[in-house]
């Protein structure tokens, strides 16, 4: 049986109201030893997509566009810049942003109003499976909730996994979570 992460890690803002959970980090030096939330700076989002592809590249841009389909009176993103692609490049995972990324396991702990977001069934099967104390209803064969723990399960952040369909229900559910 795998242990949970004792200490949060990950990318954006370390008061994030949004953090999503996956399973990897970028293959750079530079992340390799991370054992805190670090902010991005300006052009570190490119940076990171130039140095490791593809894959990276996918993993923003759903984060963004799914910042942006969220409601403009629960969440104000929308409102700081006039494009998913300018969020990305200006604010996601910046200080401030209200946004993480994160590498290690959901804080069930503290009773704030974050919503926690696992990328992908696997990851938050093994999640489980490592001790982490949340009650998923499964709505489907890919979403999930613990209405109470605030945590939402989805696929992985990538076009074809979870594509405009998928990103429009995901933004219900974190909608619900305040209903």
């Amino acid at each position: 049986m795998k242990t949970l992460p004792i200490s949060a890690s990950g990318f954006g803002d370390v008061a994030a109201c949004i953090r999503v959970y996956i399973a990897n980090r970028p293959p750079m030096a530079e992340y390799a030893g991370l054992k805190a939330v670090q902010a991005l700076c300006s052009g570190e989002i490119e940076l990171i997509n130039r140095a490791c592809g593809n894959g990276w590249r996918k993993v923003f841009n759903v984060y963004a566009k799914l910042l942006f389909v969220l409601d403009a009176k629960q969440f104000a993103f929308s409102q700081q810049a006039v494009s998913w692609q300018q969020y990305r490049e200006q604010c996601l995972l910046q200080a401030g942003s209200n946004t993480a990324l994160m590498f290690s396991a959901p804080d069930l702990k503290s009773k704030t109003k974050t919503v926690h977001v696992i990328a992908g069934r696997t990851h938050a099967k093994a999640l489980l499976e490592a001790g982490l104390p949340a009650q998923l209803s499964w709505l489907n064969n890919e979403f999930a909730a613990d209405k109470h723990n605030r945590l939402l399960v989805c696929p992985y952040f990538d076009y074809r996994q979870l594509n405009n369909e998928k990103l429009a229900f995901l933004a219900q559910m974190i909608k619900a979570l305040d209903e």
